[in-house]
């Protein structure tokens, strides 16, 4: 079964449900950023009902290290599938993986040194380490990766190069992550918890109750705050924020929080919907 296909039986079909408008919450977000002097792309989803919006959606904006979600996630289908193995290892080079940054590989690799599959997947995840990105992305081959990408429905995957996305795209890699969990619990168990248990904890969760699970792949260069996920409460939804122009990254990041915590009450005050209960975070 298809993976955009598969996950719409995780969502409940009732009347109750499918009467949700979520016009308020869009307006609301929409009067947050205006007045922020820099560039929000949104997109939200109900999870139990697939039920959303977007602002700015399909906007072509810097991925920075959000593209390492899809990442982990085309490594894990690789292993699943047999065609890889986690103690696979990877030799470093610097001519070719080296970069500045995120990461403690840049620090401590050296030419010849090597590393297993799941040491770099949890790595680039975890602490959003650069040069574990790059050798994930040379071992696997880049036009494989951007391959996968496609397949899994992004629309916008590296144009001319570019390490771009959108908002909807990167909803698609975090709805096919949540697909994956369901078919796959052990390894996919394992990749929501190294989405849970990140070293960069600002954004989507910033402003929730510590105890609220959330799944997420955070991003940022100069002028850019990006996050990405699932917040796991008594009503999940994925909400994808895309920023540009930002005057600080920290800014920008609570900036994120506030409307993770703008989707979050608005989710608090609807009927809990347990699509996911084959993951409850630790």
């Amino acid at each position: 079964m298809p993976l955009m296909l598969s996950i719409l039986s995780l969502r409940s079909s009732t009347p109750a449900a499918r009467e949700v408008d979520y016009f308020p919450l869009k307006r609301q977000v929409e009067e947050f950023v205006q007045g922020k002097g820099a560039t929000f792309a949104v997109y939200f989803e109900d999870l139990a009902t697939g039920k959303g919006f977007g602002i700015n959606e399909d906007k072509p904006m810097v991925a920075a290290s959000t593209v390492k979600l899809p990442m982990a996630l085309y490594i894990n289908e690789q292993v699943v599938q047999g065609k890889m193995r986690w103690s696979d290892r990877v030799a470093y080079s610097r001519d070719t993986d080296y970069e500045e940054g995120s990461g403690v590989l840049r620090y401590e690799a050296r030419d010849g040194d090597t590393y297993s599959l799941r040491l770099l997947t949890n790595l680039a995840i975890t602490i959003s380490d650069n040069v574990a990105f790059r050798m994930l992305a040379r071992h696997v081959g880049r036009d494989n990766f951007i391959a996968y990408m496609k397949e899994l429905g992004g629309k916008t995957v590296y144009p001319e190069g570019k390490n771009l996305t959108t908002a909807r795209d990167l909803a698609v890699y975090v709805r096919a992550t949540l697909d994956f969990a369901r078919r796959h619990p052990q390894e996919g168990g394992r990749l929501l918890d190294d989405l849970a248990h990140t070293a960069f904890h600002f954004g989507l969760p910033g402003m929730l109750p510590p105890d609220v699970p959330v799944a997420h792949k955070e991003g940022d260069l100069e002028g850019i705050a990006n996050d990405c996920g699932v917040v796991f409460c008594h009503r999940p939804y994925i909400l994808v924020v895309l920023t540009s122009g930002v005057r600080d990254v920290r800014e920008g990041f609570r900036d994120i929080a506030a409307i993770s915590k703008m989707a979050y009450d608005f989710q608090q005050g609807l009927p809990p919907a347990e699509v996911y209960p084959y993951w409850k975070g630790n």
